[in-house]
């Protein structure tokens, strides 16, 4: 079996990729196109925000699926299949469920509170569609996953792992995403919620996110050597589909315009990032119940600061304060407190600690010290 070790780069790249769908769903509001697939609109759409939305647009939720996918791996080297269907069933399912009936209805209803609509409510996953998915996934794939583990010393690993160490072979795991790209053919890329798109690669993200880490370090010293140059030709790749329209009609050129950005980030991280940290620890609990609770905190802060007569930067200003301020004060004065509600976000119950003779000091009198 391969060794394993904290990979706290893997961990902030997690963190990271869910503040940036934070970031990505506050701009929605300020698109005159917003509210055409759910969100609360400001009257004046402030249309430059998504020019740097569009640089993440492609990227940010395949890599939150390569990221799920590394996480399995390294769940894995110390559960069983049972346990990991346990655990994954826990820390998914169940918060999946919950916030389908309990955090979804809340922002539908000041969507249509705002539209003056009445409230009306069909089950559905909204925004935790991502959940949904990558339990599926592993539902799927956990028989591989731990044929994968029981051969982690056999030959085909260890060629494939040195031929992880050419550039070309990034090329190769670009193929699968090129080709469902291309036999899906997606309205657009970018449309990934509750798509069979965003279903099929999220699948070959997983899959693709396991297989990273599985093949070892030739993987990540490849695209930590190769970092700056994923990066500028993504860039480059980005600054031609924001001129050329008929970019977002080339399938190939946008999954591999994906795949570079996502490879670009893994070579930066596992640079730069790779070290503990009492923060990295703090928001890494954190991120998963705030991903579930951000849309009615978002909705809530564009309900109340819409319909301001103030500057729309102010507007997106205070959005974003109030998004992410708020989602962390519920997380941190109500969500990570009450043992009986942490469950519900993907959170273990806390255990109480129980006093021993060790934890009570031992007191002696005057004449058992002078003795």
């Amino acid at each position: 079996m391969l060794s394993v070790n904290r990979r706290y780069d893997i961990d902030w790249l997690r963190v990271i990729a869910i503040g940036l769908l934070l970031i990505y769903h506050i701009a929605i509001g300020f698109q005159p196109w917003g509210v055409f697939i759910g969100f609360i609109q400001n009257n004046e759409p402030q249309e430059w925000i998504w020019t740097p939305m569009a640089l993440l647009n492609i990227w940010r939720i395949p890599l939150l699926f390569f990221v799920s996918g590394m996480g399995v791996y390294f769940a894995i080297q110390r559960r069983n299949w049972k346990a990991l269907l346990l655990e994954r069933t826990k820390r998914i399912l169940l918060p999946f469920l919950f916030g389908m009936f309990a955090i979804v209805p809340l922002h539908m209803w000041l969507w249509q509170n705002y539209y003056h609509q009445d409230f009306s409510f069909i089950p559905n996953p909204a925004h935790l569609w991502f959940l949904g998915n990558i339990f599926i996934y592993v539902l799927i794939f956990t028989p591989l996953f731990f044929y994968l583990k029981s051969k982690s010393s056999g030959k085909l690993h260890n060629i494939i792992q040195r031929l992880m160490g050419n550039p070309l072979s990034l090329l190769l795991l670009m193929i699968p995403f090129i080709a469902e790209a291309n036999l899906v053919q997606p309205e657009q890329f970018e449309l990934y919620a509750m798509t069979p798109h965003g279903f099929w690669l999220g699948m070959i993200a997983f899959i693709t996110g396991f297989m990273c880490v599985y093949f070892g370090k030739s993987f990540w010293q490849l695209v930590m050597r190769w970092k700056w140059v994923l990066l500028t030709i993504s860039f480059a790749l980005y600054v031609f589909r924001i001129q050329d329209l008929s970019y977002n009609s080339s399938y190939t050129l946008m999954a591999i315009e994906s795949n570079l950005w996502i490879f670009a980030v893994f070579g930066l991280g596992y640079s730069y990032l790779n070290k503990p940290s009492k923060l990295l620890t703090y928001l890494s609990q954190a991120a998963y119940p705030i991903y579930i609770i951000h849309m009615a905190l978002l909705y809530l802060a564009s309900w109340i600061i819409f319909p301001l007569s103030i500057a729309p930067f102010f507007k997106l200003t205070l959005v974003t304060l109030f998004t992410f301020v708020g989602c962390f004060i519920l997380y941190e004065f109500v969500i990570r407190r009450l043992n009986f509600i942490r469950p519900l976000f993907g959170l273990k119950v806390l255990e109480k600690k129980v006093k021993t003779t060790a934890d009570v000091p031992i007191m002696t009198s005057r004449v058992e010290k002078s003795v």
